[in-house]
C-alpha cells in the first residue's frame, strides 16, 4: 500500500515540473527556487494586480507570496499542482491586502475618477479611437474590481489566467458548484453594469 502511494505521487509529479522543483526546494536547492521564481513571477504579478487595481501594490504583494512559498518549503507536500498552490497563496495575500485597505483603496478611486475628469482630449481620430478604448478597459476594470472579493478572484482565475473550475475551486477552497455559482453571480452583475457598452 505505502509502495502504491508513492508511485502514485511519483506519477503525479512527473506530469508537473513545478512540483518536483519545490520539492528540491524543499531540499535545500536555492537555483529550483529561483527557476519557479523566474517562471511563474510574472504571472503572479498580473494576477494581484487585477486583483488590487495598483501595479507597485501588485509587485510588492508578489514578493510576499514569493516569501511565503519559500517560507513553506520545509512543510510543502506535492499533494496538487504547484500552480493551484501557488494561485493559493497569492489569493489569500489579495485578499488580505483587499480587507485590509478597503477605505484607502475607495479614495485612490475617487483620485483617479477626478484625474480623467480633468484630461482634455486631442481631436485626432487615432487617439479618440484609443481614449474610447482605454475608458472602456478602464470601466471594465472598474467593474470587475467593484465585485465582491470571491467573486472577482474566481473571474480573474477565469477569464484572464485560464484556469480550469476544478483548479480555481482548489485555489478557493471550495467545490466546483460553488466556483460555477460564483462566476454565475459575477458574470450577471457584470452583464448589467456593462450593459451599455453591448
Amino acid at each position: 500500500m505505502d509502495r502504491r502511494v508513492k508511485e502514485d505521487m511519483g506519477a503525479s509529479m512527473a506530469l508537473d515540473p513545478d512540483a518536483e522543483l519545490m520539492l528540491r526546494v524543499k531540499e535545500g536547492d536555492e537555483a529550483s527556487f529561483a527557476l519557479l521564481l523566474d517562471k511563474h513571477r510574472s504571472s503572479v504579478i498580473h494576477f494581484l494586480y487585477r486583483m488590487v487595481q495598483n501595479r507597485a501594490i501588485s509587485e510588492e504583494l508578489a514578493q510576499e507570496v514569493f516569501l511565503r512559498v519559500y517560507r513553506s518549503r520545509e512543510t510543502y507536500e506535492a499533494t496538487a499542482k504547484f500552480t493551484t498552490w501557488l494561485f493559493r497563496i497569492a489569493t489569500h495575500t489579495a485578499f488580505n491586502w483587499l480587507r485590509d485597505r478597503k477605505s484607502e483603496r475607495s479614495q485612490e478611486s475617487l483620485d483617479e475618477e477626478g484625474g480623467h475628469a480633468r484630461h482634455v482630449p486631442d481631436r485626432s481620430p487615432l487617439v479618440e479611437q484609443r481614449m474610447v478604448a482605454d475608458v472602456r478597459v478602464d470601466e471594465i476594470r472598474r467593474a470587475v474590481a467593484a465585485l465582491p472579493d470571491k467573486q472577482r478572484a474566481a473571474v480573474v482565475m477565469h477569464k484572464y489566467e485560464e484556469m480550469e473550475y476544478a483548479q480555481i475551486a482548489a485555489v478557493l477552497s471550495c467545490s466546483e458548484s460553488a466556483v460555477k455559482s460564483l462566476l454565475f453571480r459575477a458574470y450577471e452583475t457584470l452583464r448589467a453594469r456593462l450593459s451599455h457598452m453591448a
